[in-house]
């Protein structure tokens, strides 16, 4: 992969189309959650993707159209029928041929967090897999996923006060209905070579310990090293295996957690912020408070009144 390729890394959708000369007018850049039909935004093909990073998850439902996508070293052929969704932290590339019928829709782990399922990745542990290989549905099953983000669909452009929640409880059906098609005989333990389970049991044990950190069963937040010994590996070993497969050092990783926990809890309880830097393994809540502001570039307290919970 060419050095100028591994600087494109888009952490949202309008960032990543208005890089790539895309039309954006229907990407609302409020909220954490896209959803369009491609063929609005893909008006002249073919069309082929330079590589990048996105650190947003992505789903795409191609009822009508054809085409290739590549994530990390894997190839992949895009036909009617085929539905497939990639994690943050892969370099990807697609192209497209034809599209009469093909929706994206792309949201971050806060927006799955707040409006789909506060515990996602333990409800629907596929979200980590770290490869996920594309699924070619016949035009009946298809048309189940269909009804459900043609109305996601309608509700994202919605004025209802309540989008979001209907938003969240809409996509919970649809990855029901992926887990029930795709992986109810999903074993992890023959996925991928021995880089992807270190990857995954990073990724596992990440969340894992943040549950347990906002929850109150633990109070020292991990470090490089507990990762480490946690699969008995030299952290410098663990470093490079990460940062090479994903493309995001440990540091970054833990950063983007502590920042989805961060707005997990504020949005979604009435802890009070001095406990919330408690829970997340700050010993000052102005510590928390210029680390939040540091990565989100909006103060806990402003945060906090802008989703309408009281402080």
């Amino acid at each position: 992969m060419k050095e100028t390729e591994k600087k494109l890394v888009f952490n949202t959708l309008l960032k990543q189309y208005t890089h790539f000369g895309l039309p954006t007018d229907g990407i609302d850049d409020k909220t954490d959650f896209t959803i369009h039909n491609l063929k609005d935004i893909h008006l002249d093909l073919p069309f082929k993707s330079p590589v990048f990073r996105p650190n947003f998850f992505s789903f795409v439902f191609v009822k009508d159209g054809r085409g290739k996508y590549t994530t990390d070293d894997l190839n992949f052929d895009t036909i009617p029928g085929t539905i497939y969704f990639t994690n943050p932290g892969h370099y990807k590339s697609h192209e497209w041929f034809s599209i009469q019928e093909a929706y994206l829709i792309t949201l971050s782990e806060s927006f799955l967090k707040e409006n789909v399922h506060p515990d996602i990745f333990e409800e629907f542990p596929f979200l980590l897999a770290e490869t996920v290989h594309p699924r070619v549905l016949t035009p009946e099953a298809f048309a189940e996923f269909e009804q459900l983000y043609l109305q996601i669909n309608k509700e994202y452009f919605s004025n209802s006060p309540y989008r979001n929640r209907l938003i969240g409880n809409l996509f919970v059906v649809l990855l029901l209905k992926i887990k029930e098609y795709f992986w109810k005989d999903y074993n992890p333990i023959y996925e991928g070579n021995r880089s992807s389970q270190i990857v995954k049991t990073f990724k596992r044990t990440l969340e894992q310990h943040y549950r347990d950190l906002s929850s109150g069963k633990v109070h020292q937040v991990n470090r490089l090293q507990d990762y480490a010994d946690e699969q008995n590996l030299h952290p410098n070993y663990l470093s490079n295996v990460i940062k090479s497969k994903t493309g995001k050092s440990i540091s970054t990783w833990i950063a983007e957690k502590t920042i989805a926990e961060a707005k997990s809890l504020l949005q979604n309880s009435s802890t009070s912020i001095k406990e919330i830097a408690y829970l997340l393994g700050f010993s000052e809540a102005n510590h928390f408070s210029n680390y939040f502001k540091k990565y989100t570039d909006i103060s806990p307290v402003l945060y906090r009144k802008q989703h309408g919970v009281a402080t």
